[in-house]
């Protein structure tokens, strides 16, 4: 297996990921999507600092052991504010803290952080400096290619050439503009045109840096063309709206011939993480108010391209059957799919 030594431990390499995704990729996701890969990296929602410094810090840390190797995905622009955060994140168990550049909404931007930091590389260069010192867990950027309407690839070359000055080793670029103004952040995951070759020529011009490529990548052919160029892949809306399409992954890209997780066995693994989660925090609890389709919600997409898969939404997504809190949703949905795929 490809494998990097990160914070004492040996760990997979960062062939393969997840993308942080708000309201996507919270604990109950990545745990769903750990029963379908072992390697595949997984990336938290993005957590402001100030989230962390003054709020309920459990709330926006906790998370299962089986996750690893996962990421806690920041936002901020002061550094004495990161680096407590990142060491918030190295206590809590994190593989790797990774800074946000690259988010383009407007309540972001009111916070004078996400993508409007490409415009201040050497104030992203300190913040990453303030992290690294602060833990021994990797840092790491997400970053686009440019902001606004410039098509520039000097202005994400010099970008990255000074962060890496401040020993940052990994850049996630996600390779469109962001464009701060007049688009959505959904438009900006759409309209903005894909430029995979600035990412391969930032490859090419810091040979020693690694570098992984974000953006409408969606089938495992696209993955491997790629891989000829980057060190590595990180899937977002495909990863969750077709989640089975990580079952290749292990043994495609990490050399791991072990046996995979059929969707029953994923949609099996699952039930004692749900039983236990609602015992612990459902809303019959003190405080309690995790509802069970907090957590089937991302399970939605795990029948894509198969027979009966409306059939198994549409279970899924019964607001009778949720209110009952039962867990044995999952296996009933999966039954009502099965007359169908005959």
């Amino acid at each position: 297996m490809d494998i990097v030594a990160l914070n004492s431990s040996k760990l997979p390499s960062r062939r393969l990921s997840v993308a942080p995704m708000m309201d996507w990729t919270d604990r109950h996701c990545r745990m769903f999507h750990r029963q379908i890969t072992r390697h595949t990296w997984l990336y938290t929602e993005m957590v402001t600092t100030g989230a962390l410094l003054y709020g309920d810090v459990a709330r926006h840390l906790d998370f299962n052991d089986e996750e690893h190797p996962v990421a806690l995905q920041v936002g901020g622009s002061e550094p004495a504010d990161l680096a407590k955060s990142a060491k918030l994140g190295e206590q809590w168990g994190y593989d790797e803290i990774n800074l946000n550049c690259g988010c383009p909404s407007e309540r972001v931007q009111k916070g004078a952080f996400g993508a409007c930091l490409m415009a201040e590389p050497q104030l992203v260069a300190d913040c990453v400096k303030a992290m690294r010192d602060t833990v021994a867990i990797d840092v790491t950027v997400k970053h686009r290619i440019g902001i606004g309407r410039s098509e520039s690839y000097a202005f994400v070359r010099d970008f990255v050439g000074t962060v890496a000055q401040a020993g940052c080793k990994t850049f996630i670029v996600h390779a469109r503009n962001a464009i701060l103004e007049g688009l959505s952040p959904k438009e900006n995951r759409e309209i903005p045109p894909l430029k995979p070759e600035f990412a391969y020529q930032l490859k090419r011009d810091f040979p020693e840096l690694e570098i992984l490529i974000n953006g409408g990548i969606k089938t495992l052919a696209e993955i491997d063309a790629q891989l000829q160029h980057v060190d590595g892949v990180m899937l977002g809306r495909e990863a969750y709206h077709n989640p089975y399409l990580m079952a290749a992954f292990d043994a495609r890209y990490y050399g791991d011939d072990a046996p995979v997780n059929t969707r029953l066995q994923v949609l099996q693994a699952m039930l004692p993480y749900i039983r236990s989660q609602l015992a612990r925090y459902g809303a019959g609890t003190p405080g309690g108010g995790l509802r069970l389709n907090s957590i089937t919600r991302h399970m939605l997409g795990l029948m894509a391209g198969m027979p009966g898969a409306r059939a198994f939404r549409q279970t899924l997504s019964d607001s009778k059957k949720l209110a009952a809190g039962d867990g044995e949703l999952l296996l009933q949905a999966y039954q009502r799919m099965q007359p169908l795929a005959a």
